[in-house]
């Protein structure tokens, strides 16, 4: 398996480490990834963590923009300076940063996601939320039904 599936939540230890799920650390591990790149998400309080190749897809759509217009400035600011990197220890643990708990909320356990190509880390509560409310919007369309309407 070369994709990051299913979900799970670790605790923090007392030095503020988590390890990252084993089955994740597989992919990692079969697509060579020797640093994780973390991206603040633009519009949840996750992390999406991937390898380079994430890193590569945002810096090529930012090339393909002018780079005297605002957006590719805003687009270099998000990606850049939103992201950092993520080193796997030995026994496959990241620390977690101010950087990371500030956006997410985290403090004693990480929810990790799998999201196909990359994996998210969120605060378990803020998962839970996050996935009703997405399962209610995909009920919505299954349904014929756009957000905010009820069925008939």
């Amino acid at each position: 398996m070369d994709r990051f599936l299913s979900s799970a939540v670790n605790r923090i230890d007392a030095k503020g480490r988590v390890s990252v799920p084993a089955h994740f650390r597989a992919v990692v591990q079969k697509r060579g990834y020797s640093e994780l790149y973390a991206l603040r998400c633009l519009d949840r309080p996750a992390m999406d963590v991937g390898g380079l190749d994430l890193l590569d897809r945002y810096e090529q759509r930012i090339a393909q923009e002018d780079p005297f217009l605002q957006t590719s400035d805003d687009m270099s600011f998000f990606c850049h300076g939103d992201g950092t990197f993520l080193k796997l220890d030995q026994d496959g643990r990241i620390s977690m940063t101010d950087f990371i708990r500030e956006h997410t909320g985290i403090s004693a356990e990480v929810a990790f996601v799998g999201r196909g190509n990359f994996f998210q880390i969120w605060e378990p509560g803020r998962l839970t939320s996050y996935g009703k409310e997405a399962r209610a919007r995909l009920l919505q369309l299954r349904q014929g039904t756009k957000p905010g309407e009820r069925p008939q």
